[in-house]
């Protein structure tokens, strides 16, 4: 919008617009206004219309001190996204498009499971499959365009023959181009390409088993965030870190000169998604003034569902999804203690005649609360972990 403005009427200091690291900064501050300015306003109007988070009783400490709490509280997350993005980047960058459309299409999801279990008394809200469908809609649309698009391009250089002064300047020729190519960590040129899957004879379908991975991946990562949504700042602060990780990661990738120095894919545009990471952080770290223990606000599926499957595009958009197990470590193992319980208790009860568990109760922050954790400890040990994580998928941009 700035630069529209700019170009227009010509404002004194607009220049500055066309800077990452302003816009950057000047996202971080407008969702953060959002989301603690009137953040309040809209947990008053969730209030007003009750809707409040129904808790079923599993026996956690201060677990029924909640009920009532209201929760949707993803529509602060989701507005102090988009706002920001809408106002300081350039909206014809397909990767911000793409990023648009999936906040809003899984906040829809997660508003629609919402509404159902708070206003309908339905405790299941929108069914499994439907939220599966929902996820694969999504994954389709972003696989396809990763595919197809032109402007979605990995750029190869080749040096020329006389060095010149400027860094930039060294690369005379290079060619765009569409390519399945992703970061592998811990391999030597640290790249990998979907097709060396495949045998053969087919190669040619490289890009529907790409599509079915983006599919996977925004699935799992969505689930995977809305499952650890379980305690109060637990994943709006670890999606806070992640996305920060994503955030370089973003102007690393989307920077000729850092992208040179790391031997990383150079990839054309990607700088934008800064200011959508930005935005991000912002809006989850300021989500925290009223999420916080005690919690005066849920994020719900509404904020869940989203930040999960915004994390998983960013990764995606920028040939990063294969550091998804180490930059969302903590979703990946909320998943697998789920999975593990879950299959451990089938498998006992065909075999034992009961059912019997590997934790106390899954996911695994409720393991800890079991043992007496609690849950402040809890979280901050997991944002801890986070960090940690963060620091070491980083790191192996040079670990080969």
């Amino acid at each position: 919008m700035f630069d529209f403005l700019d170009k227009q009427f010509d404002l004194a200091g607009a220049g500055l617009f066309q800077y990452i690291s302003f816009r950057a900064g000047l996202a971080v501050f407008i969702s953060l206004m959002i989301t603690v300015v009137f953040g309040k306003y809209l947990i008053g109007l969730l209030r007003k219309f009750q809707m409040g988070e129904s808790i079923r009783d599993l026996g956690l400490e201060g677990q029924m001190e909640k009920k009532g709490t209201p929760t949707m509280g993803g529509l602060i997350i989701i507005s102090a996204i988009i706002i920001p993005v809408l106002l300081v980047s350039k909206l014809d960058n397909i990767y911000v498009i793409l990023l648009l459309v999936t906040t809003v299409w899984m906040g829809m999801i997660g508003f629609l499971d919402d509404y159902l279990k708070v206003k309908k008394n339905n405790k299941e809200g929108l069914s499994g499959k439907l939220k599966i469908v929902g996820q694969i809609g999504i994954g389709l649309i972003v696989g396809i365009t990763m595919v197809v698009h032109d402007d979605i391009v990995v750029r190869e250089f080749t040096q020329a023959d006389t060095v010149v002064e400027t860094p930039t300047e060294e690369y005379e020729e290079y060619k765009d181009i569409q390519s399945s190519i992703t970061t592998i960590p811990f391999i030597k040129n640290n790249e990998f390409d979907y097709q060396w899957l495949l045998p053969g004879f087919l190669k040619d379908y490289t890009n529907i088993l790409y599509v079915i991975a983006v599919i996977f991946i925004v699935t799992a990562v969505s689930n995977g965030a809305n499952i650890t949504d379980g305690l109060d700042g637990l994943a709006a602060g670890t999606s806070a870190i992640i996305g920060l990780t994503l955030a370089i990661l973003a102007y690393l990738s989307g920077n000729i000169i850092f992208s040179d120095y790391l031997n990383i894919m150079y990839i054309p545009g990607s700088e934008e998604l800064v200011i959508f990471c930005t935005a991000f952080v912002g809006a989850c770290i300021g989500f925290l003034w009223y999420n916080s223990h005690p919690a005066q606000v849920f994020m719900g599926d509404t904020g869940s569902l989203a930040v999960g499957g915004i994390i998983a595009v960013i990764a995606l958009v920028i040939r990063k999804e294969l550091l998804i197990p180490f930059m969302c470590g903590i979703f990946l193992i909320e998943n697998i203690s789920v999975i593990i319980q879950v299959a451990y208790f089938k498998h006992t009860k065909k075999k034992y005649g009961e059912g019997r568990r590997v934790f106390k109760m899954a996911p695994l922050h409720h393991h800890y609360q079991k043992l007496g954790m609690h849950e402040t400890k809890i979280v901050t040990r997991f944002w801890i972990i986070g960090v940690l994580l963060a620091i070491f998928t980083l790191a192996t941009l040079k670990l080969r």
